[in-house]
């Protein structure tokens, strides 16, 4: 790579924070019916600095809710090419009280920049454009084809977003996609995440008798709807971790035995999830490491249950109905809506006499994988270590990110997760910010993954 692209990078390092300034202070929050003129504004303010670093056929799509921004360089000849993806649209802020800087007037501090969309998504796209940037500056050409896609409702699950992409699969069509939207493990330990867990989210309604009832003029005659939630929630699970829902892990893929020692070798302790979490000890599926029970073991999650009185004090009741809300994170070959059917019949199955019980599915998102070693994949690592100097950490994720599935069900291309975001940055929260250590040397490793990226495919 050309030296004067790291001098460029230097020398207009404070232009760059300004204009992240500029586009971090819309307050482009897409769940919040008032600020969709703000939102409007952010996708105004994408299209132009892509205009501006020379991108062509810049357009802001309209769709069913906020808008699509999409833009290309198409000039390398014979070069890869690649499809990168962000958001900039932003989270909600409150409580607003516990923010000690305004949240659209970013502020500088111990070398973090502080600011709503900081971290996620808005400086990590804006690192994308500048990058490139640089590179067309210093040397008036880039060494792969480029294509933008930055849209508006990644924070409220992207609900336009599969229909967009099933439209313009040929605008889209690329050799590769690109996102930089997660996290490093820890400061100055490069990662990529090759790999997220899907998601099936359902909810359970037990229905017992038509009101509440006294408990002394009715207990012990009719089913307690509480009680029979109870008993459906424990036979999820046998007291070794493992789930019983029938059907539930036939479609699970095997971890490979590379995959297996590359896990090994980041050399992350139980005691370091111990103290994350606060608890005693840990506890999951046995027969496997606490690594593969997050990122390549399925689960199935009680995220809430209620049902009854809820206030201070006693009241006597049989409750009428109870309620909980299940999750289950899936592994590649899941598929969640035939989990979805695997759980309604174990519920129903599992079901005792006296109540009737209705399942909802609520959310649902595909699992997703590219091989670690895929020669994409590889490239971002070699970049990553150019520039931190030290290995690069190769994970998957035990979240999800629906739209990376929907991506690679769609377009069926390979997914990099290149991340310079930290753990610590309070994304989603008060005092969301981003280490502009990451912010410089993030710019310098996308540049360099760009050449990298040039041979490899």
């Amino acid at each position: 790579m050309d030296k004067a692209i790291i001098t460029y990078l230097s020398e207009n390092r404070d232009k760059h924070l300004a204009e992240l300034k500029e586009f971090l202070a819309i307050p482009s929050i897409s769940s919040l019916p008032e600020n969709k003129e703000d939102v409007q504004k952010a996708a105004k303010w994408v299209a132009t600095s892509l205009r501006e670093i020379g991108m062509e056929n810049v357009e802001v799509y309209e769709t069913k809710g906020h808008p699509v921004v999409y833009g290309e360089w198409l000039k390398a000849e014979g070069k890869p090419t690649v499809l990168i993806y962000g958001h900039y649209d932003v989270q909600p802020v409150d409580p607003l009280h516990l923010w000690e800087s305004p949240p659209f007037e970013a502020e500088i501090r111990n070398e973090k920049l502080y600011a709503r969309g900081a971290s996620d998504d808005k400086g990590q796209s804006f690192m994308h454009i500048k990058a490139l940037q640089a590179i067309l500056e210093t040397t008036g050409t880039l060494p792969i084809n480029v294509k933008f896609l930055i849209e508006g409702e990644e924070e409220v699950g992207s609900p336009n977003l599969p229909i967009f992409v099933e439209e313009n699969k040929e605008l889209l069509s690329s050799d590769v996609i690109v996102i930089s939207d997660t996290s490093m493990m820890e400061p100055g330990k490069p990662t990529i995440v090759y790999g997220l867990r899907g998601l099936c989210g359902v909810q359970i309604d037990v229905k017992g008798p038509k009101s509440d009832l006294h408990s002394g003029l009715y207990g012990g005659m009719i089913q307690n709807p509480i009680h029979a939630l109870v008993e459906i929630v424990n036979s999820f699970h046998n007291k070794k971790g493992k789930i019983t829902v029938e059907g539930f892990y036939d479609k699970v893929a095997a971890l490979t035995a590379d995959e297996k020692a590359a896990y090994e070798s980041l050399g992350i302790t139980d005691k370091s999830f111990i103290e994350q979490t606060g608890v005693p000890e840990l506890y999951g599926e046995e027969g496997y490491t606490t690594l593969e029970r997050n990122w390549v073991r399925p689960t199935l999650e009680v995220n809430g249950i209620y049902g009854g009185f809820q206030g201070e004090g006693i009241k006597t009741v049989l409750p009428s109905e109870a309620h909980a809300k299940i999750t289950c994170r899936l592994v590649p070959n899941q598929d969640p809506d035939e989990i979805a059917d695997l759980l309604q019949k174990h519920i129903q199955s599992q079901t005792p006499p006296g109540v009737t019980v209705n399942v909802s599915l609520f959310d649902k998102g595909a699992p997703f994988v590219t091989p670690f070693d895929h020669p994409a994949i590889q490239a971002a690592g070699r970049a990553y270590e150019k520039v931190y100097n030290v290995p690069t950490s190769f994970t998957r994720g035990g979240g999800s990110i629906p739209i990376v599935a929907v991506f690679d069900q769609i377009l069926s291309k390979p997914v990099v997760l290149m991340g310079f975001g930290l753990p610590d940055e309070n994304f989603h929260a008060p005092n969301e910010h981003f280490h502009l250590e990451n912010f410089d040397k993030g710019m310098l490793t996308l540049c360099y993954y760009w050449y990298e990226l040039e041979g490899s495919l």
